[in-house]
């Protein structure tokens, strides 16, 4: 409802006058043309205060109050995409639909926004320097010496840019504003390139199109029991320090801000009090875009983009569904427990996608969702000897589940205790899911159980297994990990009709 197609565009503004530019979409008051808005969120002080949440949730916003969102992600790790990294470093590898392996903010991006974002959308520091490492080979720069500024930095900005139009709500138009994620932490070394070039793309795109929400801590410390502000005052120097100024701030504490920590953190960081939100602790993610809706985050972020006009303004925030979702879970109260047995259990992020799938169900079920995380070593005979209390919980916590669910995971480590764990839920008649690896488990155990090919394995685990019953698919690669796999969202043909699972897929 607020853009146009760019070509469109640059035909109006020179045609005319940019005085003369307007358009009528906000009723009968006339507004001056703009082009994509961007709201930039950054994050600092610590890492892990939630930006991705944060992020999805003005996206959230914006969308209640009319507005088409879409949403970047930029990583400033050097690897090209998330694929080859283990979730122990950075939690799951969200899967895209059209295949790209990304970061699993993209996944929350998806899940709030309810769109469809592509690889494109998440730039990491290894396809930006891909990008112009290729353009320098085939000549692009004209024997230019290229070096990070102009070239990555420029690279950086025509990404943005490109990204931003692509429709991602299964419509043909493009977005009204693009929610960009900046990963890490402000002063992070790799970071430096993309501060730069944000810096460049907020007096590229113009005053009125650019908004920065910045992250940051307000912590607590117990013996003094005192809000401390100077944590975000530094880290609002340091980004001020790098050419980006701050519109607006959301604080991260456990606690409601008090109204004197505002007023102190607006006179040190330059930032009004209504441009303070405050994004304390909360029993579910789902109370968030509520959280920032009560404290007016909207209109804040609307007025610096010059998106809300005197006498006429976007609607105001709907979001009746994230109230009713956000106040059912919080009064759910029958338990389902659901073991979930993998090798990354450590790290509940490495299986966020399927956690969330889980939670949702269970709302939707009226149950309280507990999770017992299982590691499928423990299970395993060795870890009775080894480590006999370990085993002893493993097996308790599977034994008491409501249902077992093996996600996927890569080499044959913890494999022989996820095939115990597939063999008691089939034996005990206890609700099981594979996803991926735990899929071929369920394979392997029933061959070896039911069909008694006790030699039944993978070629994965066991290249020269004697009854190989899952295979590695033709074009995968078993020497390159990277972007090798059969992934995303793609049809498949059945080449008998009648076959089983073409009727298991007709069943679902």
């Amino acid at each position: 409802p607020f853009s146009e197609p760019p070509k469109k565009a640059a035909a109006a503004r020179a045609s005319q006058p940019a005085s003369a530019v307007t358009d009528r979409r906000f009723g009968k008051l006339p507004r001056v043309y703009v082009d994509m808005k961007y709201v930039l969120v950054t994050g600092g002080v610590v890492s892990g205060l939630g930006k991705g949440v944060t992020a999805s949730s003005i996206g959230v916003l914006l969308k209640a109050c009319g507005l088409r969102v879409t949403s970047i992600k930029i990583d400033p790790y050097l690897n090209t995409d998330a694929g080859t990294m283990s979730p122990f470093e950075h939690g799951e590898v969200f899967v895209l639909d059209d295949g790209g392996e990304v970061d699993l903010d993209l996944g929350n991006y998806e899940r709030f926004l309810d769109i469809k974002l592509t690889r494109d959308n998440n730039i990491t520091t290894g396809k930006i320097y891909q990008a112009v490492i290729n353009k320098e080979r085939k000549g692009d720069y004209l024997g230019k010496t290229v070096q990070v500024v102009p070239h990555i930095t420029d690279e950086i900005q025509d990404w943005i840019e490109r990204v931003a139009m692509n429709p991602v709500d299964g419509t043909d138009k493009p977005a009204d504003v693009c929610v960009i994620e900046l990963g890490g932490t402000i002063g992070d070394i790799e970071s430096m390139p993309f501060i730069e070039a944000l810096g460049q793309f907020s007096y590229r795109v113009g005053p009125g199109n650019f908004c920065l929400v910045h992250v940051s801590l307000v912590p607590v410390l117990t013996v003094v029991g005192e809000q401390k502000t100077k944590p975000t005052q530094h880290s609002v120097r340091g980004l001020r320090g790098l050419g980006l100024m701050p519109d607006i701030l959301a604080c991260r504490s456990t606690q409601p801000l008090e109204e004197n920590v505002k007023l102190k953190l607006s006179q040190f960081c330059q930032v009004p009090v209504s441009n303070i939100v405050n994004l304390h602790d909360v029993t579910n993610i789902w109370h968030i875009p509520l959280l920032l809706r009560d404290q007016r985050a909207h209109e804040a972020i609307l007025k610096v983009l010059g998106l809300w006009c005197v006498g006429k303004v976007p609607q105001e925030p709907k979001l009746s569904e994230w109230t009713e979702r956000a106040s059912r879970f919080d009064k759910l109260k029958s338990p389902v427990r659901i073991a979930m047995v993998g090798k990354y259990t450590g790290i509940s992020d490495s299986y966020l996608s399927i956690l969330k799938a889980l939670l949702h169900a269970s709302v939707a079920l009226d149950r309280k969702l507990v999770v017992d995380w299982v590691p499928s070593c423990d299970l395993e005979d060795s870890a009775a000897v080894e480590t006999p209390d370990a085993y002893e919980k493993a097996w308790g916590l599977l034994k008491g589940a409501n249902g077992v669910l093996v996600p996927g995971g890569f080499g044959d480590r913890g494999v022989q205790g996820k095939i115990l764990a597939a063999k008691h839920a089939r034996e005990n008649n206890v609700p099981y899911l594979g996803i991926c690896l735990g899929m071929q488990i369920a394979v392997i155990e029933y061959a070896r159980s039911v069909m008694k090919l006790r030699d039944a394995n993978s070629t994965e685990f066991d290249p020269a297994a004697k009854t190989p019953c899952v295979i590695f698919m033709p074009e995968g690669s078993k020497t390159h990990m990277g972007a090798t796999m059969r992934l995303g969202s793609r049809r498949t043909f059945f080449q008998v009709n009648n076959c089983k699972s073409a009727k298991l897929v007709c069943q679902c």
